[in-house]
């Protein structure tokens, strides 16, 4: 009998350990970072109060006060910089620039762990601090957003009707759909320790990722959307980016790019010209 309780004990054990890694693979690396030398444009550094009393880090790229403004949001782990491929093509397009850092990304404030819901309070908090630019006139703000960022863009727009226009790149429909197929990627058994992770978020977290799920609030979103995706992607399956549209239904355009992944649809050919027709037209 001892010998089962002793094998029980190591399983309990042993759960108890990955169930503590697969939590803390979830903290995003912190990537700080530096103004590049040599940019084609000017970046004014600004700080911008968000949720909790913290503060984003943040590039303000101003270029006309009756210009609306885009603002780009990156991805997991990543930082302001990862828009830069974004920010150069844009910079003679007559558009207002901002990228900023999500918090507990880059050189923004830590906030517990990083999630859509807190990317798309970062982005409200970005809209509120340039509303208060005496600078700007023109209100409208149209957003880029890759992977969580495309989705905490989506989130926005569904609560924020001074977003107009919505540009993702690799967006996430449902995030327990994806987070469990990354996690079955790396053989991790859905019950107990994924099912255990969900109801975590659940609880411990308030994340309810049925509620927060994109798909569920693309619908009531005033914006018109521009949705990319990859066929090839492995990090989140062009699935996702068709159960975005078939919930945005028509105010949403759906481009599934062949041969592209997770992070390189910006190389394919006649990108940025369907993009910034997007938000030309």
């Amino acid at each position: 009998m001892w010998l089962i309780y002793l094998l029980l004990a190591i399983l309990i054990l042993g759960l108890s350990v990955l169930f503590f890694l697969i939590i803390k693979g979830f903290e995003n690396p912190v990537a700080k970072h530096e103004v590049p030398k040599g940019l084609p444009f000017q970046v004014h550094e600004v700080r911008i109060p968000t949720q909790h009393n913290k503060m984003l880090y943040a590039w303000w790229i101003p270029v006309d006060d009756k210009a609306p403004t885009i603002i780009f949001i990156h991805g997991w782990g990543r930082n302001a910089q990862r828009m830069l491929s974004y920010l150069k093509r844009f910079k003679d397009k007559g558009f207002n620039m901002m990228a900023f850092d999500a918090r507990s990304h880059g050189n923004s404030d830590q906030d517990g762990y990083a999630n859509l819901v807190k990317f798309s309070e970062d982005i409200i908090s970005s809209m509120n601090y340039l509303e208060t630019q005496s600078e700007i006139t023109n209100k409208n703000f149209y957003l880029v957003g890759l992977s969580i960022g495309g989705a905490a863009s989506i989130y926005a727009a569904a609560h924020d009707p001074r977003i107009k226009k919505v540009v993702t790149v690799g967006a996430f429909a449902h995030p327990g759909v994806v987070m469990r197929k990354q996690l079955g990627d790396h053989h991790i058994p859905y019950f107990p320790l994924v099912w255990l992770l969900f109801n975590y978020l659940r609880i411990f977290q308030k994340l309810d990722l049925d509620v927060i799920a994109p798909e569920k609030h693309i619908g009531r979103a005033k914006a018109q959307f521009l949705l990319i995706h990859g066929e090839q992607d492995q990090t989140v399956p062009m699935e996702q980016g068709k159960r975005l549209k078939k919930a945005a239904g028509e105010k949403a355009e759906l481009w599934l790019i062949p041969g592209r992944g997770h992070s390189d649809c910006h190389f394919e050919r006649g990108f940025w010209e369907r993009v910034t027709g997007f938000f030309n037209n």
